[in-house]
């Protein structure tokens, strides 16, 4: 009898600490999408993290260095989404550039980016000597 109770607690214990890592691994996921997916997914992408990526769209980054706000468009060739990030910008982060924003995907159409993640070639050219 004691044996039986014994492996019931340690039934319940497992069962309890699996359901607190599934919980703790749902909540930190962070999907990667690209413009069309995000939009696709209508309103169940709303208010939940999103890491989105594409190109910068030119002529699309404004940046207001008084409040360090950055807004820029990102696309994938056949769909834009707005990003609008706080804070200063990577920097090698331009137009015409890959780029990945993660951020909360607001239902107005909006991606409010937390981070920002500049893609760049592996190829590692010195800074030039002089002018």
């Amino acid at each position: 009898m004691r044996r039986i109770r014994l492996l019931l607690a340690a039934a319940l214990v497992l069962a309890a600490l699996a359901y607190v890592v599934a919980g703790g691994i749902r909540g930190a996921v962070v999907y990667y999408l690209t413009p069309s997916e995000l939009l696709a997914q209508g309103e169940r992408a709303a208010q939940r993290a999103v890491r989105v990526g594409g190109l910068v769209v030119p002529g699309s980054k404004v940046w207001d260095p008084t409040a360090r706000r950055l807004e820029f468009s990102l696309t994938d060739g056949s769909t834009t989404v707005t990003v609008q990030y706080v804070g200063t910008p990577p920097g090698l982060f331009r137009e015409g550039q890959g780029a990945i924003a993660e951020g909360i995907w607001e239902p107005g159409g909006v991606l409010r980016a937390r981070s920002i993640i500049v893609k760049h070639s592996e190829a590692y050219a010195p800074p030039s000597s002089g002018p």
